[in-house]
């Protein structure tokens, strides 16, 4: 599968962002779908995942309550809305077909999201 993440950018602090993740293939057959970032020098961390099937949510904790996963099956894409960004969001964000990142080799470029304070 090929996953092009999309809708990064600039903003300041309590900003919004809405990223999407359109995959090469149906999605529907997949358990569940993430969205990871990464900054320089660490490990690529999970922000939040969605079950396909039946569209339950799971979020850090540190995103709670200001990022909504969501899915469009007939688009084979799922997005990331993103509320009240902090600094802290800063980083490049990454989405996979699977809700953990180990095992996953196929990252892409990802989309850079920048927060300034």
């Amino acid at each position: 599968v090929q996953l092009q993440a999309s809708g990064g950018g600039l903003v300041h602090a309590g900003g919004s962002l809405r990223l999407s993740c359109a995959a090469s293939e149906s999605i529907a057959d997949y358990h569940g779908m993430g969205w990871f970032r990464q900054v320089p020098g660490a490990e690529r961390d999970g922000v939040a995942c969605i079950n396909i099937s039946d569209g339950r949510q799971y979020y850090d904790d540190s995103v709670k309550g200001r990022f909504t996963i969501s899915r469009d099956t007939a688009k084979n894409t799922v997005y990331l809305q993103m509320n009240n960004l902090k600094p802290e969001d800063t980083a490049v964000y990454y989405c996979a077909p699977q809700c953990t990142p180990a095992g996953f080799e196929y990252w892409g470029q990802g989309t850079q999201v920048t927060v300034s304070s």
